[in-house]
């Protein structure tokens, strides 16, 4: 009969197995790596509007990053002043004024080479990082072959999560599928956007993972040549990802770092963006398309620039006819109020 505080009653009915045990001190390994490691965020704003401050407030307060890299595309002079004050008060916070809006790609190049990190994360003006999100992120990095990239998991201000954290391979039927909605209608093709999948626990590989959260080890970076400046805005996340697995490394999606993504808060045309978006989903093909990317690649530019312009007019037009509903019921309520008065 075994005494009632006895030691052997409080083990467990199976010992944790080898491959367990061996993942459990992977891990172990892996977080000592990271907090032996310097972050530097790197930031890239060109005229942001108030969701910077916010972004950079929440990125001053993890403990796990020593430095704020902040590259300024051309903000409003007032923004300026602020954020000068700003970096003079926080020594996080260190300023880099590129002269001019120089495109996503060059800015963040821009950030990286005057970072002193170890370990770079790109992190969109219009976020809110999680606390303890990047140290995640650093832990998951530690224990992947390089190139490595990590991406956080994006949320909007619903709660929900958002489109381009996680996504298949880009390819031209991949991005036919996705822009014409045939994976809403046959069930047997699988959307190249995951958001609506189940959430893995841990991380879990992912073809492609969003640049507006994005960790990757210096030496990684410097590896893949940084950012593709070829790619003005949009899709240069999309060709560093295939990048680094054609390079042997690793991509995944960290569903446990998780950040607030505002989106479309910067000033820039709908229009001229629906425009580089167009530009680098060319180049992303005839680069990584082979034979047949060079060869219809006269033929999708002008179809993409087409088919994306004419969504941004939709778009615009829903939400001019939304701010003309707003504006008449406001306009209803008016005429009622002096009715009763």
């Amino acid at each position: 009969m075994t005494a009632p505080n006895d030691p052997a009653e409080a083990m467990p009915d199976t010992a944790p197995t080898a491959p367990e045990r061996a993942r459990a001190l992977q891990a172990g390994v892996s977080q000592l790596h990271a907090l032996a490691r310097t972050l530097s965020v790197i930031m890239v704003t060109y005229r942001t509007g108030p969701t910077l401050f916010l972004a950079i407030d929440a990125v001053l307060s993890a403990h796990e990053v020593a430095e704020l890299v902040l590259v300024n595309h051309d903000n409003p002079h007032d923004t300026l002043l602020r954020l000068e004050a700003l970096a003079r008060s926080r020594p996080k916070l260190r300023l880099i004024h590129s002269g001019g809006n120089l495109g996503f790609a060059r800015g963040c190049n821009l950030g990286a080479e005057n970072a002193r990190g170890d370990v770079l994360l790109f992190l969109n003006p219009d976020t809110v990082i999680a606390p303890g999100a990047a140290a995640r992120m650093m832990a998951t990095l530690g224990a992947l072959p390089e190139p490595a990239i990590v991406g956080a998991r994006l949320m909007d201000t619903t709660g929900r999560e958002q489109r381009g954290a996680r996504r298949g391979e880009l390819t031209i039927l991949s991005a036919l599928i996705g822009f014409l909605g045939l994976a809403r209608i046959l069930p047997f093709v699988r959307n190249v956007h995951r958001e609506n999948e189940p959430l893995p626990e841990a991380e879990n590989p992912s073809p492609v993972v969003s640049g507006a959260a994005m960790m990757l080890s210096r030496a990684g970076f410097e590896a893949l040549g940084g950012f593709d400046e070829g790619y003005f805005l949009h899709v240069e996340d999309i060709d560093i990802c295939r990048r680094a697995r054609d390079a042997g490394g690793a991509v995944v999606f960290e569903p446990r770092a998780s950040v607030l993504h505002f989106g479309s808060t910067s000033k820039a045309s709908l229009f001229m963006v629906e425009t580089w978006k167009a530009r680098g989903l060319t180049r992303y093909f005839r680069t990584h398309s082979g034979v047949a990317g060079q060869l219809i690649a006269p033929i999708l530019g002008p179809a993409l620039w087409s088919a994306l312009m004419g969504r941004a007019l939709l778009v615009r037009a829903r939400q001019q006819t939304s701010d003309r509903l707003h504006r008449l019921a406001a306009w209803r309520r008016l005429m009622r109020m002096r009715r009763k008065q």
